[in-house]
């Protein structure tokens, strides 16, 4: 059985997904399986999802809805309901991980911890150049071209990108709070229920599927554990989404009520018991 299952958040970039895929076949651990969360993607997208699928050593549900605009986290919740396993990892169909990601969410598994990681942020340049050969062979965890390119390019945090096993290390660079990031971190299923999953309102990229869910999970008293250095990722390029004013407004309501269970996730319209 897995022991873990990772949610993919996917929509229409499947060349972006086969770069992902190709980061999951040098997992470290086997056992875990995924799920393709797919807001909306074409229909000539989902076929070729459908053709390789069972290309791979690790099983892969493909779950789907119509596109009707930005609706992540009602996908999410989805995803939280297919899952066969009660450890759930989240990333986003633009995160490449490294060989030992997995491994690290599942090591930092609690039940009353919930874990995030962080990113490298690659260039333009460097994503357009990315194959799935070159990923399979460790490229990107190789130091030296994303510290040339940080330098003399345009990729930035890079030192986000950097492994460390070293105990002190590990110490040293998560002594600090970090926010949840919604690409990069892992909790249980019971955790997630516990605040009746993520926050459908939120209909725009942004805060509803990292900063909102985090202060819930808090509210419910589940804790943030940074892994930095630890849970590490490759972020391939694209444009900024635009952020949209009305998230913010939702997120300061939320604040405001301090209630951890949201009525409007993965069953609808319920209260809590509490």
């Amino acid at each position: 059985m897995s022991e873990a299952t990772l949610v993919i958040s996917f929509y229409n970039n499947i060349s972006y997904l086969r770069l992902i895929f190709a980061g999951l076949e040098r997992q470290s651990v086997k056992n875990f399986d995924v799920i393709i969360s797919d807001d909306g993607s074409k229909s000539e997208i989902v076929e070729e999802i459908k053709n390789f699928s069972g290309t791979f050593s690790f099983p892969i549900k493909h779950i789907w809805q119509e596109d009707k605009g930005f609706r992540k986290n009602r996908m999410l919740n989805r995803a939280i309901q297919e899952a066969s396993c009660d450890f759930l990892i989240f990333i986003d169909g633009d995160c490449v991980p490294h060989s030992k990601f997995i491994e690290e969410h599942i090591k930092a598994r609690s039940v009353r911890f919930i874990n995030t990681g962080r990113r490298v942020n690659l260039s333009q340049k460097v994503t357009s150049r990315l194959s799935e050969a070159e990923i399979r062979e460790g490229y990107l965890e190789k130091y030296t071209p994303l510290l040339f390119d940080g330098i003399f390019g345009k990729s930035y945090d890079v030192e986000k990108g950097f492994y460390f096993s070293s105990p002190f290390l590990r110490s040293h660079f998560n002594k600090k709070k970090r926010g949840l990031l919604g690409c990069n971190m892992s909790m249980t299923k019971q955790a997630l229920l516990a605040v009746n999953g993520f926050d459908e309102r939120y209909e725009a990229p942004a805060i509803g599927e990292d900063s909102d869910i985090q202060f819930r999970l808090e509210l419910a008293g589940y804790n943030v554990r940074s892994l930095n250095n630890i849970a590490v990722q490759y972020h391939l390029y694209h444009r900024i989404q635009p952020r949209q004013q009305r998230n913010n407004d939702l997120f300061e309501q939320v604040q405001k009520e301090k209630k951890a269970f949201t009525p409007f996730g993965i069953n609808k319209g319920e209260l809590s018991e509490s």
